[in-house]
């Protein structure tokens, strides 16, 4: 497969898939489910809603101290400002093109501030190694919370033949992965043990940093205030705001690895909160609202706060240049 190829497909590939869940969950609904969700968009307290997306923007202001720890040893002290907003055009590039934001914020750093794309590049894989591995830990809490549920549900829904086969496939794929890693000589093979090395130097780099501590304590920040943003936009709907704790920590998993794993969520994140709401007994009318409420709000803010940052990056950096 070509390059140019490969990369449209992970272009197309998300999209096309937003727009099919967008359109099935629309023909799926009658015209009184389609009313009843209506009405959850125009009585929702949009106070919580703004509040929730305070708390987002303070998880991204928190992100951009963060980045100077890693940036210190490697003989670097740049600009808050100018780190802020490399992140806010990384998450509006995101929207578009999946991934694309982590490129982006390495070249604007390298015109601003000076650090070389390779440095500012690197500092960021191994600050995503760390995300990787809090938003695991978050799915590893949720499906402990929510185990009994998950499998009634799992065992409920789908026939026995089709579970055993599932469950052979993924013991063949964790006994297959580790030998085509060893043995196997292809390009894939190559770009899969590049990619486990970027894992392991990522997180022994962070082992190695002088504010480490500084650094993990605002790692724990944001992630404090990725979940405090969405359990506060629960509030603005009746129907969720009173949900259990383990319901909160599994739909706030599902809809990060959304936003992580497509062009930030576009589709897919309101479907599959509307999905995993659906398993604990919220109405799928309601779960659909909710869904698009958060992502509507947390999509204008970054559009918001990344065509702005566009804006001012060269007047705030020209400025500094005269003093």
């Amino acid at each position: 497969m070509s390059r140019s190829l490969s990369k449209f497909l992970q272009i197309a590939i998300p999209l096309v898939l937003g727009v099919f869940l967008i359109w099935y969950i629309y023909q799926s609904f009658t015209p009184q489910q389609l009313e009843e969700t209506q009405k959850y968009f125009a009585d929702a307290d949009y106070g919580f809603v703004l509040l929730s997306v305070a708390f987002s923007i303070l998880s991204h202001l928190s992100r951009s101290y963060r980045w100077s720890f890693m940036l210190e040893p490697l003989g670097y002290k740049t600009k808050l400002a100018n780190n802020f907003m490399a992140i806010s055009v990384a998450y509006l590039m995101n929207i578009f093109i999946p991934k694309s934001g982590e490129v982006s914020r390495g070249i604007i750093l390298d015109k601003y501030e000076g650090v070389p794309f390779q440095k500012g590049f690197g500092t960021i894989i191994s600050e995503r190694v760390v995300d990787l591995l809090f938003l695991l830990f978050f799915t590893a809490l949720a499906l402990i919370i929510k185990f009994d549920v998950l499998y009634d549900y799992v065992v409920d829904s789908v026939p026995p033949s089709i579970l055993y086969v599932i469950v052979l496939g993924i013991i063949l794929v964790a006994v297959s992965i580790p030998l085509y890693i060893k043995f196997s000589k292809s390009n894939i093979n190559k770009k899969l043990k590049n990619f486990v090395i970027g894992l392991k130097e990522g997180v022994f780099s962070i082992l190695k940093m002088r504010k480490k501590g500084a650094f993990l304590f605002h790692t724990f920040i944001i992630w404090g205030l990725y979940l405090l943003s969405f359990y506060t936009a629960l509030h603005a709907l009746p129907e969720t705001a009173n949900i259990p704790f383990g319901t909160i920590i599994i739909t706030f998993v599902v809809g990060s690895f959304t936003f992580a794993f497509t062009n930030s969520g576009f589709g897919t994140y309101p479907a599959a909160v509307a999905g995993i709401l659906t398993v604990f007994g919220i109405a799928k009318t309601v779960g659909t609202a909710f869904g698009w409420i958060v992502w509507i709000s947390n999509i204008t803010s970054i559009v918001l706060f990344g065509v702005v940052s566009l804006v001012l990056l060269p007047i705030y950096n020209r400025k500094r240049s005269k003093l």
